[in-house]
């Protein structure tokens, strides 16, 4: 989505510069609409690759750029895109340090396209993350990671605007969520929060500050993945955000870290944050 150069993917050093396309979706009329994490929102012609710049970083809302865009969906019916911004102070690469200072510089914000308008819609998230709209678009469901918990946030009706907690001290901490095949929701855990011998290290430094800030001092962002168990997880919610069902591989085998759960045609595709290639499940009854 950056500039094209030869070192683009081989260090998360050069993300701002090649960017990092960090959502996809399809909007109505055919174009992928795109949310870069360092650059901001695009529309891209799928036939022939031409990138439009809908709304920057730079630019922001409220005065304040954003740092992390995250995930984006669509509205079918207005088409108004609705978008995270993890944080306010650590880009992408850096997701890591965000997770473990546990700070509430996360918004959800909405774009309409047809009049240019970004409106802030929630402020003060902990970093949040996956978004979905519901079957009839009456709500959101919006998963802030670093605190295991997710939101429903209000479009219409006499809750219009107003947010709830569906899901909180969650088993693991949620990235994406998805609609299934038939219309629950598919929610990817990261990271579970529970270890055979210790307690999850998350929770073990949570209510020391300073132990933290010195952890993102000191400690390359690569080793805290030995850190975190191997643990491939997906929760199945209900409208009401009531567990139906849930997919695990204790032992990491085929995956783990998973980010992203799709439906289509009776397969399930499971996105992945570690591994180089895409699981892709022939038959998941949850």
């Amino acid at each position: 989505m950056g500039q094209n150069l030869p070192e683009c993917g081989r260090s998360t050093d050069l993300e701002p510069v090649c960017g990092r396309p960090h959502g996809v979706r399809l909007d109505r009329h055919g174009q992928l609409i795109v949310v870069d994490s360092y650059l901001g929102l695009y529309s891209v012609d799928p036939q022939t690759g031409e990138k439009t710049l809908l709304l920057g970083n730079t630019q922001g809302a409220d005065g304040v750029p954003f740092a992390f865009l995250n995930r984006l969906e669509i509205s079918s019916q207005s088409g108004v895109i609705y978008f995270t911004d993890s944080s306010s102070r650590w880009g992408r690469r850096h997701v890591k340090l965000e997770v473990i200072e546990l700070n509430s510089l996360g918004r959800l914000l909405s774009f309409d396209p047809a009049s240019g308008r970004v409106v802030v819609l929630l402020d003060s998230l902990f970093m949040p993350n996956g978004i979905v709209l519901s079957p009839d678009e009456d709500f959101l469901l919006l998963a802030e990671t670093s605190i295991g918990r997710i939101l429903r946030f209000w479009l219409r009706g006499p809750k219009a605007f107003t947010k709830e907690v569906v899901m909180d001290n969650m088993i693991g901490y949620p990235d994406n969520i998805r609609l299934s095949d038939h219309g629950t929701f598919l929610v990817g855990i990261t990271t579970p929060r529970f270890r055979r011998l210790l307690p999850p290290f998350l929770d073990l430094i949570a209510p020391y500050p300073a132990v933290k800030r010195f952890l993102a001092k000191v400690v390359p962002l690569r080793c805290y993945n030995a850190m975190l168990p191997r643990y491939g997880l997906v929760l199945e919610l209900g409208l009401d955000g009531e567990i139906l069902g849930t997919l695990h591989d204790p032992d990491g085998s085929l995956t783990w870290s998973i980010s992203d759960v799709f439906q289509h045609r009776g397969r399930t595709y499971l996105g992945n944050t570690d591994l180089p290639f895409l699981p892709v499940l022939d038959q998941w009854d949850g």
